[in-house]
């Protein structure tokens, strides 16, 4: 049992919209995940897009060396996060045409 007030209040039951880990995946569109090797939600996120393939949903999942969480917000300075942002529009331009 898991409870979580600070998001559901008293609710005892566990809840599955608290963790994407625990939903139905299935039917969901295609999914791009960056992740940094360095991320302390990289092995979610690993089990993520193995459970969202396992779903029948293409993931696209690239693992960045070096990086951390939200290594994107430093695209100002971090040649590697502009390079990531920039892979994320290349993905997005193939899905829309």
């Amino acid at each position: 049992m898991y409870h979580h007030t600070a998001y559901l209040g008293n609710v005892s039951e566990e809840v599955s919209l608290l963790s994407p880990l625990r939903m139905d995946l299935s039917g969901l569109p295609d999914i791009f995940i960056q992740v940094g090797d360095h991320e302390v939600l990289l092995s979610d996120s690993i089990r993520f897009a193995d459970r969202a393939r396992a779903a029948g949903v293409i993931v696209h999942l690239e693992i960045w060396d070096h990086m951390w969480s939200v290594f994107h917000f430093l695209a100002y300075m971090l040649p590697e996060a502009q390079q990531a942002i920039a892979q994320i529009g290349q993905y997005v331009q193939t899905r829309l045409k």
